[in-house]
C-alpha cells in the first residue's frame, strides 16, 4: 500500500492500456476506451465508494446517467413526459470529445467546492494526470478524463451538473443523461435562444457544442438514448426504437444468422438469444407491439432457412418434415426446393416448422 500511494501521488499508478477490441465510433470520430491496471480499477473503485455518498445528492434531479437507482429508462420517460405536456422542439446538444477534452484545472476547482479534503482531491488530480500506453508508448494526459474506469462517469456529472444548475434557475425542462443533454421548449424561437445559452455556459467550462451533431428541431425527428418519439391516435405521446438502433439490431441479427456462419442450430440460438433478450430488455418501454410481432417472424424465417441449409438434401427434408407431421404434399414441395432456403422458409414451411418448433429450439421472442 506504501508503494501504491507513492505512485499515486506521482501520477504514475493510473497507467491506461487502450483496449484491444474495435473503437467505438460516431460518424467520423473515434473514441478509444482505456483499461485501468488492476491496482487502478482497486484504488479508483475506494474513492468511488466515499464520493459517490457525499455528490450524489447533490446533483441535479433533471440527471440521470451514471447516478445509483436512476437509469436511462427514467430519462425516456422524463422526456416523454415533457413532450406530452407541449413541448414539441428539442435543443440536442453534443458536444464535442467530452471525454477527451475535460479541463483538469476546471473540474478540480469544482470538486475542491463540493469536497474539501485537501487527500481526496490530490488523488483525483493523480488519476486525471495519468498516462496511457499505446504500441509500448507512454502518452501523458494533459486534459480529458480515463475513459473505463469506475471515477470517470461521477467526475463528469461534477463538472457538467453546473450547466444543469443553470438550466433550473432558467426554468427549463430537460433530461440529461451523462454527457447527452435535451432541453425542451414550445417554440424553435426559444429553442435558438436556450442553445445559445447553452453554447455560453458550456463554452465557460471549456466544451465545445459539436454544431454539426446539435439541433434544434421538432422532438420526432430527433433520438434520445435509442428511442423516438411518435403521436398515436388520440394525442397520446409514445416511445418506438429509433431508426438508427433498428437497423444496427437487424444487422447484427443477420450476422448472428448468416446461413454460412458454421456451428448447429442450438449453437446459433444461444448465440441470438444472448443478443436478442438482452436488447429486448433496454428497448422494453417501445410502444411497438405490432413492430415486435413482425421482429419475431423475420427471425424465425431466418431460423427456418437456417434448419433447411443444414439438411442440404431433399430426401434428408423430406424425412425429416414427415418426422414432423407434415403433410406429404408439402413436405414433397419443400424438398423438391431444399436448396431455395429463403423462399421456402416464409411459405409452406411455416406450418411445419411453427411457434412450437421455435418455442422448443428456445428461439428468443420479443413478444
Amino acid at each position: 500500500m506504501k508503494q501504491t500511494n507513492k505512485d499515486f501521488k506521482t501520477g504514475s499508478a493510473t497507467r491506461a492500456i487502450f483496449s484491444p477490441h474495435p473503437q467505438r465510433t460516431q460518424g467520423d470520430v473515434h473514441y478509444e476506451t482505456t483499461v485501468p491496471t488492476v491496482t487502478d480499477r482497486l484504488i479508483q473503485q475506494a474513492l468511488l465508494q466515499v464520493l459517490q455518498p457525499l455528490l450524489d445528492p447533490t446533483f441535479s434531479r433533471h440527471s440521470y446517467g451514471f447516478r445509483p437507482g436512476r437509469s436511462a429508462h427514467q430519462a425516456v420517460q422524463a422526456a416523454q413526459a415533457y413532450v406530452q405536456s407541449g413541448r414539441r422542439v428539442v435543443v440536442d446538444v453534443d458536444l464535442e470529445k467530452f471525454f477527451d477534452r475535460v479541463n483538469h484545472d476546471i473540474l478540480i476547482d469544482r470538486l475542491r467546492k463540493r469536497v474539501p479534503d485537501a487527500g481526496v482531491i490530490r488523488l483525483v488530480r493523480a488519476y486525471l494526470r495519468s498516462g496511457m500506453m499505446d504500441g509500448g508508448v507512454f502518452w501523458e494526459r494533459r486534459e480529458g478524463t480515463p475513459q473505463g474506469g469506475p471515477l470517470s462517469p461521477l467526475l463528469a456529472n461534477v463538472l457538467l451538473d453546473e450547466v444543469d444548475k443553470q438550466l433550473e434557475q432558467l426554468g427549463h425542462s430537460f433530461v440529461r443523461y451523462a454527457d447527452d443533454a435535451n432541453v425542451y421548449v414550445r417554440s424553435r424561437r426559444a429553442g435558438k435562444r436556450v442553445m445559445a445559452q447553452l453554447q455560453k455556459l458550456y463554452g465557460r467550462l471549456r466544451l465545445t457544442v459539436n454544431a454539426a451533431k446539435s439541433a434544434v428541431a421538432s422532438v420526432f425527428q430527433r433520438k434520445f438514448l435509442g428511442y423516438s418519439l411518435w403521436v398515436a391516435p388520440g394525442g397520446k405521446v409514445k416511445r418506438r426504437v429509433a431508426d438508427k438502433a433498428m437497423a444496427t439490431f437487424k444487422q447484427r441479427v443477420r450476422k448472428l444468422t448468416r446461413r454460412l456462419g458454421g456451428g448447429s442450430l442450438e449453437q446459433v440460438v444461444e448465440r441470438l438469444r444472448s443478443y436478442v433478450l438482452g436488447w429486448k430488455a433496454y428497448f422494453r418501454l417501445a410502444d411497438t407491439p405490432r413492430v415486435w410481432k413482425e421482429l419475431d417472424q423475420w427471425i424465425r424465417h431466418r431460423m427456418r432457412a437456417i434448419q433447411l441449409k443444414q439438411w442440404r438434401r431433399g430426401k434428408t427434408g423430406y424425412r425429416e418434415l414427415m418426422a414432423r407431421g407434415a403433410n406429404p404434399e408439402v413436405a414433397r414441395i419443400v424438398a423438391g426446393n431444399i436448396r431455395r432456403w429463403w423462399r421456402n422458409s416464409g411459405m409452406l414451411l411455416n406450418a411445419v416448422l411453427d411457434l412450437s418448433w421455435a418455442d422448443q429450439l428456445r428461439i428468443p421472442r420479443l413478444c
